[in-house]
C-alpha cells in the first residue's frame, strides 16, 4: 500500500521547504516518532524514512531520541559491572 501526503502550501511555506524536501522531512519525523514509541524497529523506521539504517540512527539524536533504550534495572546492572 502506498500513501500520498497532501501538505498544504501554507505548511510548506512555514517549513521553508520544497514539496519533495517537506515530504522527506515529514517521513523522517514520522519514522523517528514511531521508533521512539517502539512501534517500528530501527530498520523499519529507516526504511520508512528512506535512509540507510546507520544514517537514520545518527539522525535520532537531533530529535532527542536515544538509540539505546535501557531499563532502570539494566542501567543499574551496567553500573555495578563498571
Amino acid at each position: 500500500m502506498v500513501m500520498r501526503l497532501n501538505i498544504p502550501d501554507e505548511t510548506l511555506q512555514a517549513l521553508n521547504l520544497s514539496g519533495d524536501a517537506a515530504e522527506r522531512e515529514v517521513l523522517l519525523v514520522l519514522a523517528v516518532k514511531l521508533y521512539e514509541m517502539a512501534r517500528l524497529s530501527g530498520g523499519a523506521a529507516a526504511h520508512l524514512a528512506g535512509l540507510p539504517k546507520p544514517v537514520f540512527m545518527t539522525k535520532l539524536a537531533g530529535y532527542g531520541v536515544p538509540v539505546f533504550k535501557l531499563s532502570d534495572l539494566e542501567i543499574a546492572r551496567d553500573a555495578e559491572n563498571a
